[in-house]
């Protein structure tokens, strides 16, 4: 699977909860999220802003995505929504690896650019150097309807959280469907 495929069968609508343990205080906390993922040609007006703003060339981008959120954490309770767009920039050489690009930051609420890779087994590692933190996730489908993903953040300073996350498809169709749909449709 490569970077396309992966955002391809990411869209759609997903119920994601969330466990957090944070190292420095020894606790874990619990989080749920609604969250839709929209995938965006490579020609989309958000993708070729989101390239100009990190000064590349919006031509080399081959995929990208937009992310909204809408979710709680046991912790505070407050709502934690939002958006983003992300743009795959693959290698030249090695198009399993490439940058990431975001209009926001997970852990920090400024744009950035991170490395994502593919690996054999089909998970995606995302990488992500903050200006005061580090961040490592990987992503994978247990099948079409159910991904998980893992993931380090770990501050400058010593603070660490780890985290598993479980995400159901709520809504849309996965990729697959769709093309089971088109043939039975076209076979009737």
């Amino acid at each position: 699977m490569n970077i396309e495929e992966f955002f391809e069968l990411s869209s759609g609508k997903w119920f994601s909860h969330r466990t957090s343990h944070h190292l420095a205080f020894k606790q874990s906390e619990g989080g749920k999220s609604d969250i839709i993922i929209e995938t965006l040609a490579a020609d989309h007006p958000e993708v070729i802003k989101l390239c100009e703003q990190h000064q590349v060339e919006p031509s080399s981008g081959n995929c990208g995505a937009r992310v909204t959120w809408n979710g709680t954490m046991e912790w505070d309770k407050e709502k934690h929504e939002g958006s983003t767009v992300l743009v795959a920039i693959p290698n030249l050489d090695n198009p399993m690896e490439g940058k990431l690009l975001r209009e926001m930051g997970y852990a920090e609420k400024t744009p950035v650019a991170g490395s994502y890779k593919m690996g054999s087994d089909d998970a995606l590692t995302l990488t992500t150097e903050y200006e005061t933190m580090w961040s490592e996730e990987r992503l994978w489908f247990a099948s079409p309807n159910l991904r998980m993903r893992v993931g380090i953040l770990k501050r400058f300073g010593g603070f660490s959280m780890a985290s598993f996350t479980s995400e159901i498809r709520m809504g849309g169709t996965s990729p697959a469907a769709k093309t089971n749909d088109t043939a039975s449709n076209s076979a009737s």
